[in-house]
């Protein structure tokens, strides 16, 4: 599909053009069009991203999938239930996945082509040249350029990792056969759902960083989710020193190096999930003016212009809040400064973010050492799952909330929740914040019983007393 509109290739000129046909691109261009501008829509790979394609979506039905599978293993908490589940075929599994993403590639990107007769979308590769845009030899013209290409997933520098065969984020969630032992290097929010979801599979994973899990969340939610994860099976090692990797004849071997102590980490497939690196190389930039950071992530500013006036950025190619829906909303202010005279501010101070382990993990927000940093005298409340009733109601207390307040002026400065629930419940503390809430506040406004969200209520008036000490519903 090189066209999707009746325009002939590279005639005329173009209000905009949009290098990158994944979430944020999309948003750049369908916002653009609503403003009655031509856009050239440039893809390059598969139409859709990321998200779509190799990240959110199926990630996210696979560990749906492994969530079934354990809840019915656990269901045994429940007094008088026997529940049992098992892969029947994990073929199938991955085929459904596979069918899901296609469905929504279609429905989200390449049906919605049609509806935007603005739209004129092109394929391959896009360079930057002094009149717009080359793509496959032919020459779009156009003063404002939006770069939205995304990143890929990256290798760690890893002495011999080239000699084996290491599965990314992508590729892991191809494999049609499952390995009997794992061993993922990384310990962010890609490495410890990918370990969960394999852990629950049946693989013997063992999940190992070069800091702590999760080093951007609480420590103490840090520290519990490690706890989990080692409770759950997964054999997790922290704080590495990593030498080399190397293949032998019975798998994949990891040296590295702890507290001093050199030792061998060994399994049948070895999974990277350490980063990404932004898809920027071979598009011209240098030439043009646009300034990158060494890893190649484009450098914008408050209203995502680069260096080069007329040249905007979004998304992950930017290296930073590697979120889709950060995408999108970055494609659409790019869009609306591109081409009109009120810049919007790109404001990512209330950004949710979610990590789908079992418990979830969820945050907005400054953590306590960030609002320490800031300057803020601070003050934090810590509610543990055992005082929440609706964890008690469902037999499962993993987790805690942690709230984080101006100790002078009581205003919310930032959650995290740690809890099976705790994605859903994280949009209540992103509107409190936004809106400058106290904790007192907080602690008053009517919550629903038996909710993972009255958490907040609860770890906002623990911040005055000891919730343990209230009656259910009370205060």
């Amino acid at each position: 599909m090189s066209q999707c509109c009746d325009e002939p290739s590279g005639s005329g000129h173009f209000d905009l053009a949009v290098l990158g046909a994944g979430s944020a691109g999309f948003s750049a261009a369908i916002t653009a069009a609503d403003l009655g501008a031509r856009v050239a829509l440039i893809g390059y790979g598969t139409i859709g991203g990321t998200c779509v394609n190799v990240g959110c979506v199926p990630s996210k039905t696979l560990i749906r999938a492994m969530e079934s599978v354990h809840g019915a293993q656990t269901a045994a908490r429940f007094g008088g239930i026997a529940g049992d589940a098992r892969i029947t075929e994990w073929q199938a599994v991955v085929a459904g996945k596979d069918e899901l993403v296609s469905s929504l590639r279609r429905r989200k990107y390449l049906d919605l082509l049609p509806e935007y007769p603005g739209i004129a979308y092109r394929e391959g590769s896009g360079r930057l040249v002094t009149d717009g845009v080359e793509v496959a030899g032919t020459l779009i013209r156009t003063d404002r350029v939006i770069i939205a290409t995304g990143a890929s997933p990256s290798i760690p520098a890893i002495p011999g990792i080239e000699t084996v065969e290491c599965l990314t984020s992508t590729t892991a969630l191809e494999l049609t056969v499952l390995p009997a032992t794992l061993l993922v290097l990384g310990g962010g929010y890609i490495g410890c759902e990918l370990a969960q979801m394999f852990q629950r599979a049946g693989v013997s994973v063992t999940l190992v960083t070069r800091s702590r899990l999760m080093p951007g969340a609480e420590p103490e939610i840090s520290d519990a989710l490690t706890d989990f994860l080692r409770d759950a099976g997964i054999v997790v090692v922290t704080g590495l020193a990593y030498r080399r990797v190397r293949k032998e004849e019975d798998g994949i071997v990891l040296t590295a190096v702890k507290d001093g102590k050199t030792f061998d980490l060994q399994a049948d497939r070895l999974l990277a999930a350490t980063g990404r690196t932004p898809n920027s190389a071979g598009m011209g930039l240098a030439a043009a003016g646009v300034t990158t950071r060494s890893g190649g992530s484009v450098i914008v500013d408050g209203h995502l212009r680069s260096s080069q006036p007329g040249v905007y950025a979004a998304g992950d190619v930017t290296g930073r809040d590697p979120f889709v829906y950060m995408a999108a909303y970055g494609g659409k202010i790019a869009a609306l400064n591109a081409l009109g005279s009120d810049p919007r501010q790109y404001d990512h101070a209330t950004m949710p973010w979610v990590v789908f382990t079992d418990p979830q993990v969820a945050g907005v927000g400054l953590t306590e050492a960030a609002a320490g940093d800031a300057g803020h005298r601070v003050k934090t409340s810590i509610l543990p799952l055992d005082q929440l009733p609706r964890a008690l109601a469902a037999r499962d207390t993993r987790g805690l909330i942690k709230l984080v307040a101006d100790a002078d002026t009581d205003r919310l400065l930032g959650a995290q929740i740690l809890a099976p629930e705790g994605a859903d419940a994280i949009q209540t503390a992103v509107l409190a914040i936004k809106h400058g809430m106290t904790t007192m506040a907080l602690g008053e406004t009517i919550f629903p019983y038996l909710t993972t969200v009255e958490g907040l209520k609860l770890a906002a008036q623990g911040f005055g007393r000891d919730v343990s000490k209230l009656s259910c519903c009370a205060g």
